[in-house]
């Protein structure tokens, strides 16, 4: 059974408590400065009255610094972080240190014989005695962004902008959270306010140690969209009560969280983002470090399209584009594998041969300035949405998965590009026009990816890679300007396959059957279930693959050694008839 809150028990000798109580008990008495940062998405001032009140209740006095009151202006803020585009829709991503929040930084004082709690983000900046990081989940920040009541760093009191949050906020957060990683006294997760769960910091780096050697399955959501269907809710029993479940994030490192703890009452969600940071060679292996740093360069999510709608018509920035506008050092390659295809459903990729690039442009601008309905197959090729099909789309290939499907996108992580060629008039959750970056769109449309080359190159057929008694591996994708491959195996009941990580990482996903288990050459053995994805980390090394309850297929991607990468070879034969 798909499981929607996987969890991993925390090393021994691990601290955790919850609740305020609990938590308050394991602060210094005094005196000392405590420094507690986080994201601005933390309720600093509940935060701080909970353990102030607490301590006051033990009779440890406490004073309190808030940073953010010594923050520069909101304009000057606003000046340093501005990347000089004025582009509505996108901009690079903020290097900017969190000292550029500050004029000067303030200096502590704490009292003789209390506790002074230094609170809010950059708090770290200030000197002092212990350092905890209290945080809450990214999907938390941009819900409440979303809703118009989010905050943003050194804007105190502005309604929220999902641009900020993503393009400046989020990159200035993580590097600073990066930095204190090995160094936090205390994990603070306090997603829920009224019991807040408590990790000590050796603990929480001894526990990210041991996650870097075994499997691991980051904790999925589901987000809400205008073209969004109903399968999560249906068939994985995802938030029966929401709009929809259009975009499962499965795996996208920036975002994704490792759940840590006993049970629901005690577990706090740890960033994915901190295996990477702390223990880069163990997770993503010496070689995929080496090109990507800290950055885990594949993410897996699920396009939810049953009984919603198409998606827009788009494509996502191609390499030199997106490293000189938009700051990511690779870009954004895409897969599509169809876990499910509705009757008729379609999968748009890739200009047709006689596809005219200019009338193209006057009907997207045409449909975006004054509502003109246009038929994106006048110009873009479809094909059947086979379950099981894999379709390869290169940056600046345009392409969408149309109504009716579930599309397991197995692809580089930069996700926040997606350039919108046109989306049906559709509206977006508050009635307005959604957002068309256009412009950015046909800056970056591959006119070369057209007609039969199309089919032949990236709808590919399977090749078979080995098998075994029971089993085989296929490559089903590989082009070589794409950093890595995807594969798939097919077990029968009961077969065993073996592999090995062989230095660089495999992320694995159940696309049919009931489920398997992977054991690994040190013992660990973790169940994955259909429609769940599992992190092998690159020092796992050898493990196997074991179909328990019937047939199944497995998904595996992975980075692709240079060299391969370089040398792909003519892909094999494709469905010729599949535009048509």
């Amino acid at each position: 059974m798909y499981r929607l809150d996987p969890r991993y028990g925390p090393a021994p000798g691990a601290v955790m408590a919850a609740g305020w109580r609990a938590v308050a008990a394991h602060l210094p008495e005094g005196p000392s400065t405590v420094a507690v940062d986080g994201p601005p998405s933390v309720d600093f001032p509940r935060l701080v009255a909970r353990l102030t009140a607490e301590l006051a209740a033990t009779g440890v006095r406490v004073a309190t610094l808030d940073v953010t009151a010594h923050h520069a202006p909101p304009e000057e803020v606003r000046r340093r972080t501005d990347d000089g585009t004025g582009d509505p829709y996108y901009r690079a991503l903020a290097d900017n240190p969190l000292t550029d929040l500050f004029d000067a930084l303030p200096w502590p004082d704490p009292p003789t014989d209390g506790l002074l709690l230094v609170h809010g983000p950059g708090a770290a900046l200030v000197p002092h005695d212990r350092l905890w990081y209290a945080d809450v989940p990214k999907r938390h920040a941009e819900a409440a962004v979303a809703a118009g009541h989010g905050h943003h760093l050194g804007l105190p009191g502005e309604p929220g902008d999902l641009r900020r949050l993503f393009y400046i906020d989020w990159p200035m957060l993580d590097r600073h959270r990066d930095t204190l990683a090995p160094r936090v006294d205390a994990w603070l997760d306090t997603q829920d306010p009224e019991h807040p769960v408590y990790l000590d910091g050796p603990g929480l780096r001894a526990t990210l140690r041991a996650l870097a050697r075994r499997p691991v399955r980051t904790r999925p959501y589901f987000n809400s969209t205008p073209w969004g269907g109903h399968w999560a809710q249906r068939v994985l029993g995802f938030d029966p009560g929401a709009r929809n479940t259009a975009l499962g994030y499965e795996l996208i490192a920036p975002e994704a969280g490792v759940l840590v703890g006993t049970g629901p009452a005690l577990q706090a969600e740890i960033p994915f983002q901190l295996l990477c940071v702390l223990h880069p060679h163990q997770l993503l292996g010496p070689d995929v470090h080496a090109r990507f740093g800290t950055s885990f360069p594949i993410r897996f999510d699920y396009l939810d399209t049953v009984d919603g709608g198409n998606l827009s018509v788009h494509c996502h920035p191609r390499e030199r584009y997106m490293r000189e506008r938009f700051g990511w050092p690779y870009t954004q390659h895409e897969t599509y594998y169809v876990t499910r295809g509705g009757p008729g459903g379609r999968v748009f990729l890739g200009l047709r041969e006689d596809a005219d690039v200019e009338l193209f442009r006057k009907e997207i601008e045409e449909a975006a300035q004054d509502g003109v309905p246009m038929d994106p197959e006048d110009h873009i090729l479809t094909f059947p949405a086979e379950q099981g099909r894999l379709f390869m789309i290169p940056a600046g290939t345009p392409h969408a998965s149309g109504a009716g499907n579930v599309v397991l996108e197995i692809s580089a992580t930069p996700y926040l590009y997606s350039l919108r060629f046109y989306d049906w008039l559709r509206p977006d959750a508050d009635g307005n026009p959604r957002q068309l970056p256009y412009e950015h769109g046909l800056a970056n449309l591959d006119t070369d990816r057209r007609g039969d080359s199309v089919a032949r190159d990236l709808v590919q057929e399977p090749r078979r890679l080995r098998s075994g008694d029971g089993w085989h591996e296929d490559v089903i994708g590989a082009l070589p300007e794409m950093f890595y491959e995807v594969r798939r195996y097919a077990l029968d009941a009961g077969a065993v396959a073996d592999d090995d990580t062989a230095g660089r990482f495999h992320v694995l996903n159940v696309v049919a059957g009931e489920g398997v288990e992977i054991r690994t050459a040190a013992g660990d053995l973790h169940p994955l279930a259909y429609a769940e994805t599992l992190t092998v980390p690159a020092a796992v090394g050898a493990y196997r693959i074991t179909a328990r309850d019937g047939a199944a297929q497995v998904v595996k991607a992975l980075v692709r050694p240079l060299a391969a990468a370089g040398r792909a070879g003519r892909p094999g034969p494709s469905r010729r008839d599949a535009g048509r």
